[in-house]
């Protein structure tokens, strides 16, 4: 059975930011190797909010890489305008898209460093290609080795470094250049849970300390829930959904969302209300309501199904329900029965919805 929204409402973001990075109209393809053009984005446009975790998830070919490229110019867009703090990157000099690469650093996910050199060299080897003094070069290496938990290891080899340790490596290499937006292209993939979990929790410090914004490219929905303030899904090489990390993860809209948090989510109906839905009316039996209460940040901390009982004066049988957290935001679902009255649906829908609350109705389930 297909859900079918039977009441919906506006969130509005009231903390938006003006966004550091603006893609307009990206169009990418590449040549196969019969010779093919296959078109990898098409008709790419969104913008990444200053000072956000933004997430881009997808599954494997949707283009998700290629459009972390795209960002900084490592990967030239067939058509459409990259815009990084308002220069247009894409029609910038070379002079100028050199400086402003500079403050777009990457981190990829097999690390990248060079073996022969030690960690403060590999941290310095930006700001040696850009011709810095070795003593600024080595001032600013340690520094940032020591803000990243690897004090007094700079004279180590990466040979030596557990993946954890060599992923802070990468990282503060990106940051010597004094990046303002880390590109992150599957960072965590390589790495243990825990290992994982002490990355992200870095990642989410060094946003705060140094005003970063941080674009994550993954393929696992436990990155996006724990560190992401803003998700993009891809589909085929388009953008297929995108929005605050909470209502992605607890009212998924797009086919392609859905498949990719079904899983995760546990958010399905519970086979035994399934079974018993029906799309319309029985004529000849008693008929009950069956709706899905979806509940973020606030809503989802305060008693309003047992204060709508108290203003209803009418049942509400709960008969399913979740509670996780997406970042700082708790968010959850319930399935509930109610009488299939219109004044009590209406009543419903008007009291939770002005509360927080998204309401779809998703059938109907018969009693003798």
């Amino acid at each position: 059975m297909s859900l079918q929204p039977y009441y919906s409402f506006n969130i509005v973001d009231t903390q938006a930011q003006e966004p550091i990075l603006e893609l307009n109209g990206i169009y990418k393809s590449f040549v196969d190797k019969t010779g093919d053009k296959v078109g990898v984005l098409q008709d790419i446009s969104l913008a990444i909010p200053q000072g956000s975790i933004t997430g881009i998830i997808g599954k494997s070919g949707a283009g998700k890489s290629t459009l972390l490229r795209c960002m900084n110019l490592l990967e030239r867009p067939d058509q459409g305008n990259v815009f990084f703090e308002g220069t247009d990157l894409t029609q910038a000099p070379r002079d100028i898209l050199r400086q402003k690469r500079h403050h777009l650093g990457m981190i990829f996910q097999h690390f990248n460093l060079l073996s022969r050199r030690t960690l403060e060299d590999n941290v310095a080897l930006p700001l040696e290609i850009a011709g810095h003094p070795k003593a600024k070069r080595r001032k600013t290496a340690q520094s940032l080795l020591n803000r990243l938990g690897l004090s007094d290891r700079e004279n180590d080899y990466p040979s030596n470094l557990s993946g954890g340790q060599k992923q802070r490596v990468a990282i503060a290499r990106a940051l010597a250049w004094n990046a303002r937006v880390l590109l992150c292209d599957e960072i965590t993939s390589a790495l243990d849970p825990e290992t994982t979990t002490d990355i992200l929790h870095l990642l989410r410090t060094l946003r705060d300390e140094l005003n970063l914004t941080i674009i994550l490219i993954t393929h696992e929905m436990s990155v996006i829930r724990a560190i992401c303030d803003h998700v993009f899904v891809m589909d085929a090489g388009k953008v297929a959904e995108q929005g605050p990390a909470e209502h992605i993860f607890s009212r998924p809209k797009h086919p392609a969302t859905q498949a990719l948090l079904k899983p995760f989510l546990k958010q399905s109906i519970p086979e035994f209300i399934q079974d018993r839905l029906q799309e319309k009316l029985c004529e000849t039996k008693e008929n009950k309501a069956i709706l899905r209460l979806i509940f973020s940040g606030a809503s989802a901390q305060e008693p309003l199904v047992s204060q709508f009982i108290r203003k209803a004066h009418t049942d509400v049988n709960i008969l399913a329900g979740f509670m996780d957290q997406i970042g700082d935001t708790t968010f959850g679902t319930l399935v509930v029965e109610i009488p299939n009255n219109p004044a009590i649906l209406e009543q419903t829908c008007t009291f939770l919805s002005t509360r927080g609350v998204a309401v779809e109705q998703l059938g109907f389930i018969t009693h003798d």
